[in-house]
């Protein structure tokens, strides 16, 4: 399952970078390969995120969507309400994995559950359920305000996240694996799009 690997305990320390002055030539290049293994499994996740037509994403973005209807309806009718379309504040999730609205070391920490994926699909699928429980983690606030608050709060979200502990990057990764056990392979649950349309195929401009 996405969410049940990537090491037990999280930390709130910020990664020691100076470590690597201190490894010797042995370690350093055993530490070359690991990385080298990593990105090619992290980029052979996401290789259709950015060609013609960035399918990865939108795939990724129809099931995030769905999964909102799921899990939180009354979050999902009012943002259609507000005509507040999830491009517009979750292409950007997709397109960077989060990177601009997390510390970096709790990236290091949800990145690893991805890598330790046993199925491979970390980045190109678990992730949708880690957007999905991070969207949730406002729905109370988001519920109470219209569409250009809605946007600026989600397009600012890193203000909220900054001073995020272990607790908070483990319970959002807790959460998106028990709705990933729930309702991954469940095609009548989460259905892809079959209409053929394009959710990056612009919105009303708004």
């Amino acid at each position: 399952g996405g969410g049940g690997g990537g090491g037990g305990g999280g930390t709130d320390a910020e990664p020691h970078y100076d470590i690597v002055e201190n490894l010797g030539a042995r370690k350093l290049d055993a530490i070359e390969a690991d990385t080298y293994w990593c990105v090619s499994k992290l980029l052979d996740g996401i290789q259709d995120h950015y060609t013609f037509a960035q399918p990865g994403i939108q795939t990724m973005l129809f099931k995030l969507q769905e999964l909102i209807h799921r899990v939180d309806l009354p979050l999902y009718n009012h943002l259609e309400e507000q005509t507040a379309q999830f491009i517009q504040f979750a292409f950007r999730w997709m397109n960077n994995l989060l990177i601009r609205e997390l510390p970096l070391h709790h990236i290091v920490r949800m990145w690893d559950t991805y890598l330790s994926d046993e199925n491979g699909q970390g980045f190109a699928t678990f992730h949708a359920y880690v957007c999905a429980s991070f969207l949730v983690r406002w729905s109370s606030q988001l519920r109470q305000i219209e569409f250009q608050e809605i946007v600026m709060f989600l397009q600012n979200v890193d203000q909220q996240t900054e001073n995020w502990k272990a607790e908070d990057i483990e319970l959002l990764l807790s959460q998106a694996f028990m709705w990933h056990a729930i309702f991954s392979g469940a095609e009548a649950h989460l259905k892809a799009n079959k209409s053929g349309s394009s959710l990056l195929g612009g919105g009303d401009g708004r």
